[in-house]
């Protein structure tokens, strides 16, 4: 399992700052720690902190949650793979035509870029997901996850609670996992389907994304070295 760092800071400079002492503090370990670059960030900060995070050495995670009509998608997922970055998102809502589209682009032209569907967000509880889908959030995910894995994509953005779902479908999905807290810090914040980094492993996640619990932390890279530990 691979750690994924939010920068999710509230600027580049803090964001950029983090990264540098990751990179000084884990060394060759950088390999195993990925960085992700969100909406904001992104909007913010733009392409040129992309590149000064690559520069680094580290793999990049573009989290931009891509919903749009099949070829604005693909045009964009175009774009996402000539910065060279190493993940990216779509909504699993897009659909099976926008996701086979996007998963022949990326095997007809040999992208080592990882494209994954978001399911259910970790913001969502089943209340407020069936109030937008009129379905439950793991009979949702159980059909996300079978249209991903028909398109050829690799995998999905899940809470820890459909992993097992979505692996049962399919152990080559690969499952990305938000909403990761740690046991010593209270969560107070809009993720509702959390869990630690610890049970991520357990229960077969491939990635975890922390953000909050890592650089709210007043000794962040102990925080990210007690995670390393725990998802061993």
């Amino acid at each position: 399992m691979k750690l994924c760092i939010a920068l999710d800071m509230d600027s580049r400079d803090c964001n950029l700052a983090l990264a540098r002492e990751i990179k000084d503090s884990f060394k060759e370990k950088c390999a195993d720690i990925w960085l992700k670059v969100g909406l904001n960030a992104f909007i913010r900060d733009g392409i040129s902190f992309v590149q000064d995070l690559q520069n680094l050495g580290f793999r990049i995670f573009l989290d931009l949650k891509l919903y749009d009509i099949p070829n604005t998608m693909l045009n964009a997922i175009k774009e996402m793979d000539k910065l060279c970055v190493d993940m990216a998102t779509i909504h699993a809502s897009s659909g099976l035509k926008a996701m086979k589209s996007i998963a022949q682009y990326l095997r007809e032209n040999n992208s080592k870029m990882k494209v994954i569907a978001v399911s259910a967000l970790t913001s969502f509880d089943n209340e407020m997901f069936s109030q937008i889908y009129n379905a439950s959030i793991e009979s949702s995910v159980r059909n996300f996850a079978n249209i991903v894995y028909k398109s050829g994509l690799d995998g999905l953005v899940c809470s820890i609670s459909e992993v097992e779902i979505i692996k049962n479908i399919s152990p080559s999905l690969l499952c990305v996992t938000p909403g990761i807290r740690l046991d010593s810090i209270e969560s107070s914040d809009d993720q509702e389907r959390i869990a630690t980094p610890k049970i991520a492993r357990e229960k077969g996640s491939d990635f975890i994304v922390v953000g909050r619990p890592i650089y709210h932390a007043k000794d962040k890279i102990k925080v990210i070295e007690s995670i390393l530990k725990e998802i061993k």
